[in-house]
Order: C-alpha cells, then sequence, then structure tokens
C-alpha cells in the first residue's frame, strides 16, 4: 500500500473536482437546442438545470435520480472516493430525496497501481454506507485522465419535493457550507496550499448535506402535521433549494433567480469561507472553471464597490460537495437556521429574496 501514498492524485487531473465541469455557457446553449421529451410522470427535467430528475412512480412515490463524477480534488485515494460519494448524495439531498441506492462510475488508468483504485473504492462505499445507500454496481473504464464518481438513485413523495425554482421576494437566503473548496484545490495541485487549508476543506468536502436536508424536513413536518396536497405545499415555507457546486455560488443563485423570476441580494460578508480560501484567492489560485463561471455569470452580477476582489472571485469559484442555497420565508428562517445549527451544521443567512429588477444579482 505505500505505493497509494506516493501520487499525488491532484497533479494526475488538468482540473480538479467540480472545477473539471464543462463551461456553463456551452451547457445553456447546448440544452436549449436539444427537443423536450413529452411525459407527464417526469416532474422535474433539464429544463431548469435542477439539482437532480425527479420521475413519478405513483401517487404517493417518485425517484430522484442523478449522477456526478470528476477528478481528483484531494490526494489521499480514500479521501477522493468520500468526497465523490458525497457530492453525488448532494443532489438527492438537495431536492428533499433520501438516496436508496448507487452505480459507480469509474475511469481508471491501466497503468495506475490497482490499490489506488481499492482505496478510492473503500472510502466511496464507507461514505455511502454512512448515508445509508447502496452501492449496486458500476461501470469502469481505462482511461489516461482518473475521473470517479456515482450514479444515485433516492426516493421522495411527489407532493415533497424541493426544486430550486420557487423563490419568492421577501424571502431570506441560508447557505450551509463554507465557500473556497475550488482556490484551495488548485492551491493544493500546485503545491502551494497549507496542510491547514486542505484539512478544512476536506472535512467540508466529505460532510453529507443530510443534516440540512433534515433540518429543513423537520420545518416542514412542523408545519404541515397532516400530511401532503395543495393545502400542505401551500402553507410551506421552504420555496426553492439548491446545491451549490461547480458553478459556484453565484451561477447557482443565477439559476434560482432566472427560473424563479425574481432577485437576489448577497451581503459576501456574512458568507463563511474555509480557512485558507481568502489568502488563496489572494494569491491568484483560480481554475479555469472559475473562468468559465465568471464569463457566463458576470454580466448580470453588480458588485458594490466595497467588495474585494478577492471576494468576488470567492463567489465564482467552482465548489465541490458544496453547501445547500435555501430560500425560505423569513418568519420561518431563524427556525431553519437554529435547527441546522443543532446539528452542527454551520448555515448562516446571506441575503434575501427581492422583485425582478436589474442587477439580477446585487452583491454588498
Amino acid at each position: 500500500m505505500a505505493e497509494t501514498n506516493t501520487v499525488r492524485l491532484t497533479t494526475t487531473a488538468k482540473a480538479a473536482g467540480c472545477a473539471a465541469k464543462l463551461s456553463p455557457s456551452i451547457l445553456d446553449a447546448v440544452l436549449k437546442r436539444l427537443p423536450h421529451q413529452t411525459d407527464s410522470n417526469v416532474l422535474v427535467g433539464f429544463e431548469t438545470s435542477d439539482d437532480a430528475a425527479v420521475y413519478r412512480l405513483t401517487d404517493d412515490l417518485a425517484l430522484v435520480q442523478t449522477v456526478d463524477f470528476f477528478t481528483p480534488i484531494v490526494d489521499d485515494p480514500a479521501l477522493f472516493g468520500q468526497v465523490t460519494a458525497a457530492n453525488s448524495l448532494s443532489d438527492v439531498y438537495a431536492m428533499g430525496g433520501r438516496p436508496i441506492s448507487a452505480l459507480t462510475i469509474v475511469a481508471f488508468p491501466a497503468s495506475s497501481p490497482p490499490e489506488i483504485l481499492e482505496e478510492i473504492l473503500r472510502g466511496g462505499l464507507a461514505k455511502m454506507i454512512e448515508a445509508n445507500c447502496t452501492v449496486v454496481g458500476g461501470h469502469s473504464i481505462r482511461d489516461d485522465e482518473l475521473k470517479f464518481g456515482y450514479a444515485v438513485t433516492g426516493l421522495i413523495h411527489p407532493d415533497g419535493v424541493w426544486k430550486n425554482v420557487g423563490a419568492q421576494p421577501g424571502d431570506l437566503l441560508i447557505f450551509t457550507k463554507p465557500v473556497g473548496t475550488g482556490v484551495i484545490s488548485t492551491a493544493l495541485k500546485q503545491g502551494r496550499a497549507e496542510a491547514a487549508w486542505v484539512a478544512a476543506s476536506t472535512a467540508s468536502m466529505t460532510r453529507l448535506n443530510r443534516d440540512a436536508a433534515e433540518a429543513l424536513h423537520e420545518l416542514e413536518a412542523a408545519q404541515t402535521p397532516n400530511g401532503r396536497g395543495d393545502a400542505a405545499k401551500s402553507n410551506r415555507s421552504i420555496h426553492a433549494v439548491t446545491d451549490v457546486t461547480g458553478f459556484g455560488v453565484l451561477g447557482h443563485a443565477r439559476e434560482m433567480a432566472i427560473g424563479s423570476g425574481v432577485s437576489l441580494k448577497i451581503d459576501h460578508a456574512r458568507i463563511e469561507y474555509l480557512t485558507g480560501a481568502v489568502e488563496a484567492s489572494r494569491g491568484g489560485f483560480f481554475s479555469g472553471g472559475m473562468k468559465n463561471n465568471r464569463d457566463f455569470v458576470e454580466s448580470c452580477v453588480e458588485f458594490q464597490g466595497s467588495v474585494p476582489a478577492e471576494f468576488r472571485a470567492l463567489l465564482f469559484d467552482p465548489q465541490t460537495s458544496g453547501g445547500l442555497l435555501v430560500a425560505i420565508a423569513p418568519e420561518a428562517a431563524s427556525s431553519a437556521v437554529a435547527a441546522m445549527q443543532r446539528r452542527n451544521v454551520p448555515a448562516r443567512i446571506i441575503g434575501e429574496v427581492v422583485a425582478r429588477r436589474h442587477p439580477l444579482i446585487e452583491i454588498s
């Protein structure tokens, strides 16, 4: 096993983690040209760029389906497996679902030691076991660049789906994890990251969003004790949820704002940043994914002059296994944050939803 400790996985990839995603501008242009399929059981498809698809099986049961894989964002194989598992599971939690099964996706260099693959699989399996999600199989190919991930299936009641659209003027914005995994992973790849930065980033990326989602479910259950249906949905205070990953805080906020027909105001000082994130941003450890995000989103964002450049960059930073961004009725926001903090989730209120105007997103 000694050989697994001598290979720095991040040096084997051109881009790390969710920073390896295709440019959002390319995806946006391509998806708009595709024909739309008609199936009344598709409750959530790709039209709104949501976190996962939802397919209704019966009046009381639907599937949540998602797939995520990427290149190494940490050097340790087992931790890489854990990060990819947590990231893949996050989409199901962001929709309000409960993950039940997963299929493994592996692209592995034929010249690499098989012990590395074993450690990656072992790490991912450990995180799936923690989530009570059963790994039932998978598919592997030879590839010069290592890639790993999962296709995850979850269950949900059709009336209980959280979407990334539906935010209403007056809502407050809650975010549940600190920001900065992209700049830290880029610094790590270049051999410039401090150990404390990597430790903080890895701890955040390997943490499941399950606790945050369960806190929101607790809030919903208290609000709708009589169950599901139109009346229960109308009483909801949770209006939109998405997880922040490769398109960064502002990329995913843009999708929420456009899909909901609203604008957002975000206070950069209310956001928590990972240990070392600000220093890494000041050091210019920016990925190609950050540039793609900035190019695509910047035209609809207005920064007040008081926002320093390093914080502006961090809001475009591609996140891997990032937190949940929640638009919630103002009267429920404090209760939601308190429920999360009881579960040691570092949730914060970072902004508010306002009526549609220019700019789409304002950062103070």
